[in-house]
């Protein structure tokens, strides 16, 4: 093992339960247990897993002046974000391209917090202070400072509603991209969430899976007590620990980016993902000015990143060496992910998920490849290409999305 690895609070309990460990963004992470990757994309899809997200990083941004910063540096606008609530966007640099996704948090409107990815703090902490000049607004980088883990699924919220004080609560007026509470118990406020012993925390429900979910925040000294009373409290749903392979593969088949893969030094533009731009009506110029924003609107851009899925759960390699090729079998671009969601299948003509409703009682969901493909050219939903990585290759057909089906928007009521 690498000894210069990060570790998270977690990495006693991933190595006694047998986790295959790797190098991730200079952490050393759960890729899978012995649970394996498809079981633990399917546990999220049937009933709920839990994911140590501790690697990741959180800044606080602070001051009468935050909003003027954040909406300055961030390509969403938040001019109409409300408190209690979170918006997925990007930092870019001034040549339109991705320093990092992230989310932000908004406590109040002289208090917002972000939340990067892994070893993206100090990045993102430099990123808003040589852009702040003479604001009034504190930045605060909270990496190792706090710890995170998210449960993810159709029975998280009744999992959840057994370690949680008043449930009932916390859970009212919950929805998609909001959030309660806070990790830091000098600055709960109104909307407070604790655990049954007390410890204070931060509910956040994005669903990043695709899935119904929560993130939580927590004081790290906390998150390993919190991490075993979840599984204890989920036995009856069948519960399972879940590692970075599977996140992977539910992100690819809920048609969402990998940092730092699918999103990376390029211009952020003709990708799936322009609700992340603040684009006017007519998507010919934005409706604020932010850094990287000029950059994407003059000049040309000759990349373009599109889904794909392919005829099986067959899949390749990613990188240079992977060539996505056209009819007349000419190397158009390479392939950014290819994951198997093995919560999918063909089924006359179209994809259908094991969470579809009426689906034939014959019909056995198998798996197919999914991912993001870059290419120099426009294609359009239904093309077909070859994804070719030396003498293997498979048939993948362009869409415009992935897994149906997908719960992450659907009220909470429906999960209670």
């Amino acid at each position: 093992m690498n000894t210069s690895l990060e570790i998270t609070p977690l990495i006693g309990w991933h190595k006694s339960a047998g986790a295959n460990l790797a190098d991730f963004g200079g952490f050393n992470m759960p890729l899978w247990y012995e649970t394996g990757v498809k079981n633990e994309h399917l546990a999220v899809l049937k009933s709920a897993g839990i994911f140590d997200t501790s690697h990741m990083a959180c800044i606080n941004v602070i001051g009468n002046d935050s909003f003027e910063l954040i909406n300055y540096c961030f390509t969403r606008n938040i001019n109409t974000l409300k408190k209690g609530c979170c918006i997925y966007g990007a930092f870019l640099n001034t040549n339109g391209h991705c320093i990092d996704d992230a989310i932000v948090y908004k406590f109040s409107d002289d208090f917002f917090m972000i939340c990067v990815n892994a070893g993206m703090g100090a990045t993102i902490a430099h990123h808003l202070d040589a852009n702040k000049a003479s604001l009034d607004v504190c930045i605060e980088d909270l990496t190792k400072k706090v710890g995170k883990m998210d449960i993810q699924g159709i029975n998280s919220a009744r999992i959840l509603s057994k370690v949680l004080q008043n449930p009932d609560i916390v859970f009212n007026k919950m929805p998609y991209f909001s959030f309660k509470g806070n990790f830091d118990e000098s600055a709960l406020g109104e909307s407070m969430v604790k655990l049954l012993d007390g410890t204070p925390v931060l509910l956040s429900r994005s669903g990043y899976t695709g899935e119904f979910g929560f993130e939580i925040f927590i004081n790290p000294d906390a998150i390993v007590k919190l991490w075993e009373d979840i599984l204890i409290a989920g036995e009856e749903f069948k519960i399972i620990a879940c590692g970075l392979g599977s996140r992977d593969s539910l992100r690819a088949g809920a048609c969402l980016p990998l940092s730092h893969q699918d999103i990376g030094n390029w211009k952020f533009l003709n990708h799936p993902w322009d609700f992340a731009l603040p684009y006017t009506e007519d998507k010919k110029s934005f409706t604020k000015k932010f850094i990287g924003a000029d950059s994407l609107l003059s000049g040309s851009n000759d990349q373009f990143i599109y889904p794909f899925v392919g005829d099986s759960l067959r899949k390749v390699s990613t990188g240079n060496n992977t060539h996505a090729i056209d009819k007349n079998d000419d190397i158009i671009g390479k392939v950014l992910t290819c994951a198997t969601d093995m919560g999918i299948s063909w089924y006359k003509g179209n994809i259908v998920s094991l969470n579809s409703n009426n689906l034939p009682r014959d019909l056995k969901i198998k798996g197919i490849s999914c991912g993001f493909v870059i290419v120099s050219t426009k294609l359009e939903p239904g093309m077909t290409l070859t994804l070719k990585e030396g003498k293997r290759s498979i048939n993948a057909t362009i869409v415009t999305d992935i897994r149906p089906d997908r719960t992450a928007r659907k009220k909470l009521n429906n999960f209670i």
